[in-house]
């Protein structure tokens, strides 16, 4: 990769190809941070998505391929069974003087790169608020500007590829798990006697409060459930009905399966 010119983040054009909802969680973080303006930002559609990215500032095409000569930054935002036909098709467009980035779960490096035609290839595992990347070749002003961008949606990891799939399973599929978490805990406080909204509100608010307390504290997930369960108290009295059911073995088989189907993505 000699003779390569790192990318100016202060004009750099982030272009997604695809317009589903990753793209546009991530789109969205960036512009909101202040990272990136509005006006650098770039993805093709012609149905109902065109309008969702019009109405937060998203310069919209009818192309990808326009997508791709208006870039400096192209990161592959589609489902994994289409990506290698996306990135074919665009193959003559790409160049190394851009920066290309999947974030499609269950796909290879070496396989986008190959796909590709060119190693300047950065794979990010991202979730709305965090992401992980993997780089086999990435300058350090690359590996600046990914943390920057994907920086806008979260905290940032770096890790080794062979561990993606695991990532997946947790990471990048842990936010429904969760979402399913807390409909669940407002049905539960419905039952209980709440208001549907004040119960929505107070699950949300309270996994928001636990995560942010594992997060600062720095104590064992264990040690902060001990804390609130006092003994013959209430919390005790839930955990036990959680424990019965098989919460934990549960989320761990919710995580495994993913991963094993994100294995299972990379071999299709």
């Amino acid at each position: 990769m000699a003779n390569i010119m790192p990318i100016s983040t202060e004009s750099c054009k982030i272009g997604f190809i695809g317009a589903g909802k990753m793209a546009e969680s991530i789109a969205r973080g960036v512009i909101n941070s202040g990272v990136f303006p509005a006006s650098n930002v770039r993805t093709a559609h012609l149905g109902q998505r065109r309008t969702v990215f019009e109405s937060f500032g998203t310069k919209v095409f009818d192309q990808n391929s326009q997508v791709v000569q208006d870039s400096d930054v192209v990161i592959f935002s589609v489902k994994p069974q289409v990506v290698k036909d996306v990135v074919l098709q665009l193959r003559p467009l790409l160049s190394e003087k851009q920066l290309l980035v999947s974030v499609v779960a269950g796909v290879k490096l070496k396989d986008l790169q190959e796909w590709a035609g060119h190693s300047r290839f950065i794979r990010v595992m991202p979730n709305t608020p965090a992401a992980v990347g993997v780089a086999a070749s990435a300058t350090k002003e690359d590996g600046e500007l990914i943390s920057k961008l994907f920086g806008a949606i979260g905290k940032v990891w770096t890790t080794q590829e062979k561990l993606f799939d695991a990532i997946t399973g947790l990471s990048a599929s842990g936010p429904a798990y969760i979402f399913l978490a807390i409909e669940a805990l407002a049905d539960g406080g419905v039952a209980a006697g709440l208001p549907r909204e004040l119960s929505l509100g107070l699950a949300s608010q309270m996994v928001l409060g636990a995560a942010s307390m594992a997060v600062s504290t720095g104590k064992h997930p264990g040690q902060l459930k001990d804390d609130v369960a006092s003994p013959g108290g209430t919390t005790i009295a839930g955990i036990h009905e959680l424990e019965k059911a098989g919460f934990r073995g549960i989320l761990m088989n919710a995580v495994v399966a993913a991963a094993k189907r994100g294995q299972e993505l990379s071999k299709n």
